[in-house]
């Protein structure tokens, strides 16, 4: 589907989108202009099955852009975002615009067969950076009278995400290559690994979401020992006592504070950021491998602009 960047409007734009990551990253783009911007996705709830509450109709409704992440990740929040839009109105598949189908990646929680590619492109900086400019480029179509302010919130946001950028290649460089590997909850860090010069051993979630078999735990427990994995990361929002099983049983650190989407402390906290969020993952991967994360602890994560979203609790 992509992203049509649509016509001018007249009077107040309004925006809706889905995962806080994606809230925050629109949000920083629209910061300082009366735009409102309401996410819809509480934060700490499982992406890919979230179902829309009959409520979340009239915030769609009401919008004259949805952003949304795509490639299959928010099926029941764009169907009904498809079915209650307002003249005028489209929905912007950040991720679907951004990566050609040549560069999709399937793995263990996302399967070729499954159709469903891995659509976790926001914990990859560059990408991100990709989704900022789409959001910049349909802002100031949509709404060129504050394009003034769209255009330098754009070119702020863009420096701190180099800025990330180059503090987590600074940080890479002091794991160990050989510890340079990555067995988590859930498989949502393919394209940063790509970037970063990661490997992704395995990941315990499967395409279903449902519990994984004991063959499937057995093969990761065996991938561990191969690969001898020096840590092994959990999700802090989807505890799982078969990683820390598997943590105990190969004699590897387990640590469960990961999040996919799920932003540090609460709507109004200089961290409560995608910045934020992604050096609160980086920091935590960097050092749980042997790392040195210094470069990355000394950035300035808080937003562009502030008090320009809503997000679900």
């Amino acid at each position: 589907m992509g992203c049509d960047l649509g016509a001018p409007v007249n009077g107040v734009l309004t925006i809706a989108t889905t995962v806080a990551p994606i809230t925050s990253i629109v949000a920083n783009i629209a910061g300082g202009t009366s735009t409102l911007v309401t996410g819809i996705v509480p934060e700490g709830t499982n992406s890919h099955t979230f179902e829309p509450k009959p409520s979340d109709a009239a915030t769609l409704e009401s919008a004259d852009i949805v952003f949304i992440n795509g490639l299959v990740l928010e099926e029941p929040t764009k169907d009904l975002a498809l079915a209650n839009l307002k003249d005028g109105a489209n929905v912007c598949e950040l991720g679907t615009h951004v990566l050609p189908e040549s560069d999709y990646i399937y793995d263990f929680s996302f399967p070729k067969e499954g159709g469903k590619p891995n659509p976790h492109l926001w914990t990859n900086p560059p990408m991100a950076k990709q989704y900022a400019q789409v959001v910049h480029d349909v802002l100031v179509r949509r709404d060129p009278a504050n394009a003034a302010t769209y255009d330098s919130n754009f070119t702020a946001f863009s420096a701190k995400i180099d800025a990330l950028d180059a503090a987590m290649v600074t940080a890479t460089a002091t794991v160990p290559e050989s510890q340079c590997k990555l067995v988590t909850y859930h498989d949502a860090y393919a394209y940063f690994a790509k970037h970063y010069g990661y490997t992704v051993v395995g990941a315990l979630q499967p395409s279903s979401f449902n519990e994984p078999t004991p063959k499937e735990i057995g093969d990761l427990i065996n991938q561990v020992k191969t690969e001898n994995v020096k840590a092994i990361f959990g999700s802090e929002v989807f505890p799982s006592p078969i990683l820390e099983q598997i943590g105990a049983e190969t004699d590897v650190r387990y640590v469960d504070v990961l999040r996919d989407d799920d932003l540090i402390g609460e709507p109004g906290d200089a961290e409560h950021s995608w910045l934020g969020l992604m050096r609160f993952d980086f920091v935590t991967m960097v050092e749980a491998l042997g790392g040195d994360a210094s470069a990355l602890k000394s950035l300035d994560v808080s937003d562009v602009a502030k008090d320009t979203a809503v997000y679900p609790q």
